[in-house]
């Protein structure tokens, strides 16, 4: 049984931050693409950002480039999604989730493994 463990969601001004944390066990942070998705009211699921545990490989969504960066500490099992200059739109529930996929892909429909979702307000 695979459990990926979020937290760190929040309410942030525009242009504020906000760090996600995803805990996974070491073996699907090695072998496994973890992928953060948003999802907003009345929208699809969007893939925001992926780290490849096979090869490295990181993606970013246009929409959060320069902005969120996504990083993994092995000594606690756990991937972040820094987020800074939030927008409004940035709005939405935060999902991680894993696939054991070599390299990183954003299809929900490949992630077999998910969290229980973090909201994440922007708003003044």
């Amino acid at each position: 049984q695979v459990h990926l463990v979020e937290s760190g969601g929040g309410l942030a001004q525009p242009g504020g931050s906000l760090r996600l944390s995803c805990q996974a066990s070491r073996f699907i942070l090695d072998y496994y693409a973890i992928t953060w998705f948003r999802q907003a009211p009345g929208k699809g699921r969007e893939g925001v950002s992926c780290i490849s545990g096979t090869n490295g490989t990181t993606y970013y969504a246009d929409s959060v480039k320069g902005r969120f960066t996504i990083s993994r500490d092995n000594a606690k099992n756990t991937v972040y999604l820094q987020m800074n200059g939030l927008k409004p739109e940035d709005t939405a529930v935060y999902f991680c989730a894993a696939a054991a996929a070599y390299g990183c892909y954003v299809v929900p429909g490949l992630y077999d493994y998910w969290g229980q979702g973090t909201q994440v307000t922007v708003s003044s």
